[in-house]
């Protein structure tokens, strides 16, 4: 799972939460909780921006001893990966259903954070270009 690292700091009476990598991201709340509530959702939704527009999505950079982070879930940092390999090899949707003897609507799909999608249907379309996805546990302090 991608771990986005995140500052917080206090202002007046809201904590204020950004991502040093994806500047879209900003949010608030009244208490810290609230705030990094709301981080994962703000997360989620500057990946949209990403995704609809065909960017590239930034990696995490590498999280600093004790620093505050939003993790995606399994299956949306799973979405960025496929998005990124599609956008580094120039595969548009239709071109990776030809590969997946499938429609572009079900690639289309694959490549929106909003929809559910199989994390089966992910590798798929990873390996179709090439790639082999690969999940392994970490442990809580790392």
């Amino acid at each position: 799972m991608m771990r986005y690292p995140i500052k917080m700091r206090r202002d007046d009476n809201y904590f204020l939460v950004t991502f040093p990598d994806i500047p879209e991201a900003i949010t608030q709340g009244r208490t810290e909780e609230e705030a990094l509530e709301a981080a994962k959702d703000a997360l989620e939704t500057a990946l949209d921006f990403y995704f609809d527009d065909g960017r590239e999505v930034p990696e995490p950079s590498p999280l600093k001893k004790r620093q505050a982070f939003v993790e995606l879930p399994v299956s949306v940092s799973a979405k960025v990966l496929l998005l990124n390999e599609m956008i580094r090899q120039k595969v548009r949707p239709v071109e990776l259903a030809r590969r997946l003897h499938t429609t572009p609507q079900e690639v289309n799909r694959l490549v929106n954070i909003r929809h559910t999608s199989k994390i089966d249907g992910i590798a798929s379309a990873l390996k179709a270009l090439g790639k082999t996805l690969h999940i392994t546990t970490l442990s809580d302090a790392a």
